[in-house]
C-alpha cells in the first residue's frame, strides 16, 4: 500500500512540475516578417520582439523604428493579468496591459496618460513558428491606423 501512494504521488509532482514549466508559446523571440506584414507608414515598427518569463513576471522587449525612423527601444514587465504596468522607451504610451485569452493568443492595450492609443491581439501560429499582431491604434497626430505585423520565431 506504501509503495502504491509514494508511486502515485511521485507521478502527481512530475505531472504538476510538468505543467508548470510547460513552456508558454508567447515566450522566446520573434523577428518581423516584413513580406508578410502590413504596417502602416508613420507608425512605430517593431523589428524584433522578445518575451521572457521568469518567476511569474514576464518581460517584453521590443526593438524597432519609430514613427521619425529612428531606432527604438521599448520595455515592458509585468504579468498577463489585465492591469496597466509601466512601459519604457516608447514616447507614445506610459503603460500597457497584457491580458492571456488562450494559450497562444494574448490582448494588449497600451495607454498614454490613462487614454487608450491602441489595441492589439497577439496570435501565436498552432505550429508555434509565427505569430501575427493586429494592431489598432491612432497616431499623436490623432489619425486611426490597424498594423497587421508577421513575426518569426528565432
Amino acid at each position: 500500500m506504501k509503495l502504491k501512494t509514494i508511486g502515485l504521488t511521485l507521478a502527481f509532482c512530475f505531472l504538476a512540475g510538468t505543467t508548470c514549466f510547460a513552456a508558454d508559446p508567447q515566450m522566446g523571440t520573434w523577428k518581423l516578417n516584413e513580406r508578410k506584414s502590413k504596417i502602416t507608414p508613420g507608425t512605430l515598427k517593431f523589428t524584433t520582439v522578445t518575451f521572457k518569463s521568469m518567476f511569474g513576471q514576464v518581460k517584453v522587449t521590443g526593438d524597432g523604428i519609430d514613427a521619425n525612423g529612428k531606432p527604438v527601444q521599448v520595455e515592458w514587465s509585468g504579468r498577463f493579468d489585465g492591469k496597466d504596468y509601466p512601459v519604457t522607451g516608447d514616447p507614445n504610451s506610459d503603460t500597457r496591459s497584457y491580458t492571456k485569452v488562450k494559450d497562444r493568443t494574448l490582448q494588449l492595450t497600451v495607454k498614454k496618460n490613462g487614454k487608450v492609443t491602441a489595441t492589439a491581439r497577439t496570435v501565436v501560429s498552432v505550429d508555434g513558428k509565427s505569430r501575427t499582431a493586429t494592431v489598432n491604434g491612432t497616431t499623436p497626430k490623432g489619425k486611426a491606423f490597424k498594423n497587421i505585423a508577421v513575426y518569426d520565431k528565432q
